[in-house]
């Protein structure tokens, strides 16, 4: 599996997985980011960090440790 810090700008993926614990993994999840989700990559700055992409409507920003988090398959 890779995670969402690994997919290309332009790709749609769907969350499979949400490492990390406690507050962490509690933050990811009131972002709106949760198992089954559809997640389209907007945006990579230069140096990676961070990751704009939209889910459920909304444009989002994600910071490459968070996005790390992240599993995800190709839809």
């Amino acid at each position: 599996m890779q995670t969402l810090k690994q997919a290309k700008v332009g790709d749609r993926v769907k969350v499979v997985r949400l490492h990390g614990e406690g507050a962490i993994k509690r933050r990811i999840m009131d972002m709106g980011i949760t198992k089954g989700v559809e997640i389209h990559v907007r945006k990579v700055a230069p140096l990676g960090d961070p990751v704009e992409v939209t889910v459920r409507g909304y444009e989002l920003s994600l910071r490459k440790a968070d996005a790390d988090m992240i599993e995800v398959e190709n839809i």
